[in-house]
């Protein structure tokens, strides 16, 4: 506020034509000033200024002709707090809360964009670099169909924030810390003042003397440095890497997408295989394998792609494992000759669920025909698999239609149900009569 009433109190921009730069005016100056606001106090002796409408006519003039001021007013840091290029939408509204985090304070913005989506982000400046970092903590897409966001209100004592638009109006909470997950890894890479690890999981962050139930915070905004505050979290020294591994079939000659979604925005993603001596390769793209958004693309699939890939996203020089992906390729040959048969082989549409796994009596199922593509080495896992889902869905059927007879013990129970049911979907009287 000093910065701005400074540049109020300086003086005005004048400009001699229209081929003239802008310059300070170093003339008189009317009384009352310009800019002042109407007064006793400026009042000549025995008048009253009751508006700027009452002004002399000289300075309603020089109104006119310095409407600027000659010294302008830079955000802070000297440079804007927010700069997009390219963007995908127009930003319409901004609201702003300022949040006490553990190492600050920070201005935490919202921006209703024209497709009805809310930008959650805040900017921070690094004072060796003089540069400012846009962290993207959240993207909201508040309304099913994309309307353009005509107004936005914050209530900071209910920590909600209001959207409206032509469609409707919307209620969102200004922080949701458990979608960062249960890992202090993950809460502390999402940078959320909002939100901090306790100890257990990523919650509301309060200021120090608030009474909470656990007081354990571990919260680093500025660098988001996880070494620092989760290394002591896991058991044994482990590193960050326990992740399940799974398992993903493609067709040769045929695109397969490998996914892959970090939970932060701002993390590099980096796509490894594993070769024969289990060390790990870093991936490099072409014409034919592609980085996308979603994870790795293959656009035509290679028996030799065949492998174990890792995908790994790397944020302030911690890296850590976010899926782990085993891909078999199925040889484009065998799948020919399994659907171009003769017409005298007849495949069982029925699923023998009393048959035992890895037992052979009887008519044979087509999908263990299927299954013999991808090697015998998954075929007991996967053969024990198929009937499992299967039995279980015809036990459900059969189930489903006993209940069914079975619902009423006697005719004229069933028949008060029905005429029961029929009284209640019955139509209005005023719908009847039109």
């Amino acid at each position: 506020m000093s910065t701005i009433r400074e540049a109020f109190n300086g003086p005005y921009a004048h400009k001699e034509g229209p081929e003239y730069h802008w310059a300070a005016y170093e003339g008189k100056v009317p009384y009352p000033r310009p800019g002042c606001c109407a007064s006793q106090i400026n009042a000549p002796p025995g008048g009253k200024y009751r508006s700027t409408k009452d002004y002399p006519d000289d300075v309603l003039r020089f109104v006119r002709s310095h409407p600027i001021m000659y010294q302008s007013v830079h955000p802070v840091h000297e440079r804007p707090v927010l700069l997009r290029t390219n963007g995908k939408h127009n930003l319409k509204q901004l609201v702003v809360d300022r949040v006490d985090a553990e190492d600050g304070e920070y201005d935490v913005l919202f921006i209703g964009t024209d497709a009805g989506i809310v930008l959650k982000i805040i900017t921070i400046y690094n004072e060796e670099t003089e540069t400012m970092e846009e962290v993207v903590l959240e993207e909201l897409h508040v309304f099913k169909v994309p309307t353009p966001i005509i107004t936005m209100d914050l209530s900071v004592k209910r920590q909600n924030l209001y959207i409206g638009s032509k469609s409707g109006i919307a209620q969102l909470r200004i922080h949701q810390c458990d979608i960062y997950g249960s890992a202090c890894t993950d809460c502390c890479l999402a940078r959320d003042p909002y939100c901090c690890w306790d100890g257990v999981s990523c919650t509301r962050y309060y200021r120090p003397g608030t009474p909470a139930k656990r007081r354990y915070r571990r919260q680093d905004i500025r660098h988001g440095d996880v070494i620092q505050q989760c290394l002591d979290q896991e058991p044994n020294g482990e590193t960050f890497t326990k992740t399940g591994e799974r398992l993903l079939y493609g067709i040769e000659k045929n695109s397969t997408l490998l996914e892959c979604n970090p939970r932060s925005p701002q993390a590099k993603v980096l796509w490894f295989v594993e070769t024969k001596n289990m060390k790990q390769d870093e991936i490099k793209t072409d014409d034919r394998v592609i980085k996308t958004e979603l994870g790795l693309l293959f656009l035509k699939l290679h028996r030799m792609d065949a492998g174990t890939y890792i995908c790994k996203a790397r944020e302030h020089g911690f890296t850590q494992i976010v899926t782990k992906i085993k891909l078999d390729v199925l040889v484009e040959e065998q799948i020919d000759s399994m659907f171009h048969k003769t017409e005298g082989e007849e495949r069982p549409h029925k699923i023998p669920c009393t048959v035992q796994s890895g037992s052979h009596q009887g008519s044979r199922p087509w999908y263990k025909e299927f299954l013999q593509l991808i090697g015998y080495n998954n075929f007991q896992r996967v053969e024990e698999y198929c009937q499992k889902v299967w039995c279980i869905e015809k036990k459900r059927k059969k189930s489903k239609v006993a209940g069914s007879k079975w619902k009423y013990s006697s005719i004229q129970e069933r028949k008060v149900k029905t005429r029961s049911q029929t009284e209640h979907r019955r139509a209005p009287r005023h719908a009847l009569d039109t």
